[in-house]
């Protein structure tokens, strides 16, 4: 009878230890998809920002540099793509992407304007989306981090098992498209 009652208590006590591992890796699983979700938010939240400053920088570089509609439609057109709703994250970031290198145009198009460089509700919004870019480039790299993190622990023995058996899989990042490291070329 002594054999059965730790036999028992030894099967309890295995059982417990594997529910606790179990439950362990849960939830360091959720934790982590909460923090990329939270992460991804930020980023949300300066494309936002970037999206509602876009008009009137549109707007006033219109006044100076009428002719360059090609680039200013351009810019108004990746930031309806942006707009879209029901986009995923790995949507978004294409788009991002294309809203970035309209941007990027337009800039080039304005430094052949040095009045308006020079235009002070310009100058301001140029400030503004400066510091958003970079607000937004801060987010990304938070963003990616938490990513690598995620992508890591599901991908490392034993969380493997438990990610797969939870349906936790891995995580895209946010990568820029792919030429949008070279300089834009403008002709006029």
């Amino acid at each position: 009878m002594r054999g059965f009652v730790v036999g028992i208590a030894a099967f309890l006590a295995i059982a417990i230890l594997v529910g606790v591992s179990v439950g362990s890796a849960y939830n360091r699983l959720i934790a982590l998809n909460e923090d990329i979700n939270g992460k991804w938010a930020q980023v949300e939240n300066q494309l936002q920002r970037r999206y509602d400053l876009i008009p009137n920088l549109v707007s006033t570089v219109k006044g100076y540099a009428a002719h360059e509609e090609k680039v200013i439609g351009d810019v108004v057109e990746a930031r309806a793509k942006l707009a879209g709703g029901g986009l995923t994250p790995e949507q978004r970031i294409a788009a991002a992407g294309q809203l970035e290198g309209a941007l990027a145009r337009l800039l080039v198009v304005v430094e052949q304007y040095p009045a308006l460089k020079a235009d002070a509700q310009f100058a301001k919004l140029m400030d503004e989306l400066t510091g958003t870019e970079n607000r937004l480039t801060t987010e990304r790299m938070r963003y990616n981090e938490s990513v690598r993190q995620f992508n890591e622990t599901v991908k490392k023995f034993p969380m493997m098992l438990f990610a797969g058996m939870f349906g936790f899989k891995e995580k895209p990042y946010f990568q820029i498209e792919t030429g949008a490291a070279q300089a834009p070329k403008v002709t006029f």
